[in-house]
């Protein structure tokens, strides 16, 4: 079977990028109260908080409709140089999570991310792009027309102003950003070294599930999954219904 079609008119094409005209500003921390993923430790805000102003306040800027983080949110991250398989991992799962009515979340970079937001896009799902760059900016640039068609009709968000300079450690921070505001993620294909591990990392720390796909989990070559898989919330994912069931259940 091959991966599943998605919005290949959008991805892949280098294009000069339009950043969003109407473009807002809000807290993180009110975001988080709002959609009932609030309940966390004065600590567990501080690591949210990169600028240590201890203000109260943790700015988020965005572009789309702000209220989709009030719906069930799944994160869907992996690997950039993901494999076929993945692919198709990735497209089944991000369907089947739009057809359920739960928004997809990623990080809008090559590989899994893309394949995620694609095809909940293409099946009639909402989905939400955490970038690690301001909003006035579009990296990777193939992904330039792919991002303004998600902030005009779903939701693009940054924790950075617009502006400012894109340094390496946005990415780990930007996953932090993608931990709290979903009520899980879910690892499809990830190596010993990919940054998608930070995610993982922040699931533990913010309390938040944690899914890893089962076909990762049997791969006896990769030793990350063992470090998770005593966590609480660690689910090993078989069927993106169970997974649903297990997260949402009250």
């Amino acid at each position: 079977m091959g991966a599943e079609p998605m919005t290949t008119d959008l991805i892949g094409h280098r294009s000069r990028y339009t950043p969003p005209v109407n473009s807002e500003e809000s807290d993180l921390r009110e975001i988080l109260h709002r959609s009932g993923r609030g309940a966390m430790a004065a600590k567990q805000y501080d690591m949210l908080d990169r600028s240590n102003s201890h203000s109260g306040t943790i700015p988020i800027y965005y572009a789309g409709d702000i209220d989709l983080l009030l719906r069930p949110c799944v994160a869907v991250i992996g690997t950039r140089k993901v494999s076929e398989i993945g692919k198709r991992r990735a497209n089944r799962f991000a369907r089947e999570l739009a057809e359920a009515g739960v928004v997809v979340v990623s990080g809008l970079a090559d590989g899994v991310d893309t394949q995620a937001l694609g095809a909940a896009m293409t099946n009639g799902g909402k989905v939400v792009a955490v970038i690690g760059t301001p909003l006035d900016k579009a990296y990777p640039a193939n992904n330039a027309i792919f991002q303004e068609k998600i902030y005009r009709d779903h939701l693009l968000i940054s924790q950075f102003p617009n502006g400012s300079r894109t340094f390496q450690s946005n990415f780990p921070a930007r996953n932090r950003t993608m931990a709290a505001v979903s009520d899980g993620s879910v690892i499809i294909e990830a190596s010993e070294s990919s940054g998608t591990l930070h995610q993982a990392a922040e699931c533990v720390k913010l309390g938040r599930w944690l899914g890893i796909s089962k076909g990762v989990v049997e791969d006896h070559r990769l030793t990350w999954p063992k470090k998770f898989l005593s966590y609480e919330k660690c689910i090993v994912l078989e069927s993106t219904s169970s997974f649903i069931e297990r997260i949402y259940s009250k």
